[in-house]
């Protein structure tokens, strides 16, 4: 299974961005020291972990201590080592897109009818990414992970960092 994990942390200095190397983390007290030393200064840290197109977790670390964490589907943590690490613990399925009233009809996806969101889908909400634009780009076809994760730093304003981060 290929992963791609990038923590972007926002500092006094704006955001910066850097690959972390999950495969040898045991747990997610683990996985969320990595990401508190990625960055140690930040009010504010991202982590984006994207495996086999197919799937995305998200973590956000607030001050160093406060956790939250969303993933794209459950079967992430069923199959995967890394999955069961990031999401294991998540209990909290995330409101579908079911449940979320679209604004208009481009912003309903031809969703993955297998998938299944988990944990915080408000997790962005503070920086312009709400639940429902983080469940529709999740659940449209043809979006793969890596497509979700741009999107959102675009929005975010950490973009330009991500897009290098890539490329290096």
């Amino acid at each position: 299974m290929s992963i791609f994990a990038a923590a972007v942390a926002r500092g006094k200095n704006g955001w910066t961005a850097s690959e972390l190397d999950l495969s040898g983390l045991a747990d997610i007290d683990e996985v969320v020291d990595a990401l508190r030393d990625a960055e140690p200064d930040t009010d504010l840290a991202l982590l984006f972990v994207e495996s086999d197109d197919e799937y995305l977790a998200i973590l956000r670390l607030d001050e160093g201590e406060d956790l939250r964490v969303f993933g794209s589907d459950s079967a992430f943590a069923e199959e995967s080592r890394i999955g069961s690490v990031l999401l294991g613990e998540v209990e909290t399925p995330a409101l579908g897109i079911d449940d979320l009233a679209a604004t208009d009809d481009e912003d309903k996806p031809a969703a993955e009818p297998d998938a299944d969101p988990v944990g915080d889908a408000e997790l962005l909400g503070d920086l312009g990414v709400n639940a429902q634009r983080l469940l529709t780009l999740c659940g449209m076809e043809g979006m793969l992970p890596s497509d979700v994760t741009a999107e959102i730093c675009q929005r975010i304003g950490c973009g330009d960092e991500m897009e290098e981060l890539r490329e290096a």
